[in-house]
């Protein structure tokens, strides 16, 4: 399981709800104890340019919970948008604070996520960044199982905003409900490729409605027979050997990204 745009997404902006979503998320993924991965924003880390020790703080539940970090670059920019080499810097002002986090505990960081999974409109851009992560000791991280965690967390969101707790229900009734269809297709998917089910990789974001609702996702997974497994062992399936050739606009699955090729 890995988690994207850390330490928070949402639109409850105090410190106080965003310290509250970071801790229940926690308590549910140790209760469930699922090796999970956080991949950072660290332009998220600053107010006006200088450090927010508020903030940095929520990055440090997350190690003191035993958990990983990687590199979700600085700003979240697409690297089909901008060139290259501002990509390459984002990447790396990306790594400061989370780096320096690690090493205080003895870890380094070893996983870096495209935002958007957007990953470049040529083979020769894919192959100069694959390129520039080995260089700087980095692994990119692919997903198979994608969804649209994103939308459920906005609706859920504007609903709290609007103190619509039957509306907020409502979404949350939907969700996992939702998840799991989106999984039965990609097993189908795993299939149709490979004659077997995968070792799958899920992507979801670090918000409100998987602070509520991150129990019901793995009480989901285990009940469809699946066991919690950290990034690096799921990335020793065979599967993951294949290449990427995949450089249309979308950030979509690694396994439609195989089943292109």
């Amino acid at each position: 399981i890995t988690i994207d745009d850390l330490p928070v997404v949402s639109t409850r902006g105090d410190f106080k709800n965003r310290q509250q979503i970071t801790k229940k998320l926690l308590v549910h993924i140790k209760k469930a104890k699922v090796p999970a991965i956080g991949f950072v924003n660290e332009n998220k880390l600053y107010d006006r340019d200088k450090r927010d020790e508020n903030q940095i703080d929520l990055l440090r539940l997350w190690i003191a919970a035993g958990l990983e970090l990687g590199n979700h670059t600085f700003s979240h920019r697409s690297l089909n948008r901008i060139e290259l080499a501002d990509y390459e810097a984002d990447l790396l002002k990306g790594e400061t604070i989370t780096k320096e986090l690690l090493k205080a505990k003895g870890r380094e960081m070893r996983f870096f996520r495209h935002p958007f999974l957007q990953t470049g409109r040529t083979m020769e851009v894919k192959e100069k960044f694959d390129t520039f992560l080995e260089e700087h000791g980095y692994i990119a991280a692919p997903i198979t199982f994608d969804n649209a965690d994103y939308i459920f967390s906005r609706a859920y969101d504007i609903a709290f905003d609007k103190k619509d707790k039957k509306l907020m229900k409502q979404v949350g009734d939907a969700y996992i409900p939702y998840m799991e269809a989106k999984l039965e297709y990609w097993e189908r998917q795993s299939v149709k490729l490979f004659g077997r089910e995968m070792s799958q990789t899920l992507l979801i974001h670090a918000n409100f409605i998987n602070s509520d609702y991150f129990d019901d996702l793995a009480a989901m997974f285990v009940r469809r027979g699946y066991k919690f497994v950290d990034l690096e062992t799921a990335l020793k399936d065979d599967a993951y050997k294949l290449p990427d050739t995949f450089v249309g606009g979308a950030g979509i699955s690694w396994l439609h990204r195989w089943a292109l090729a």
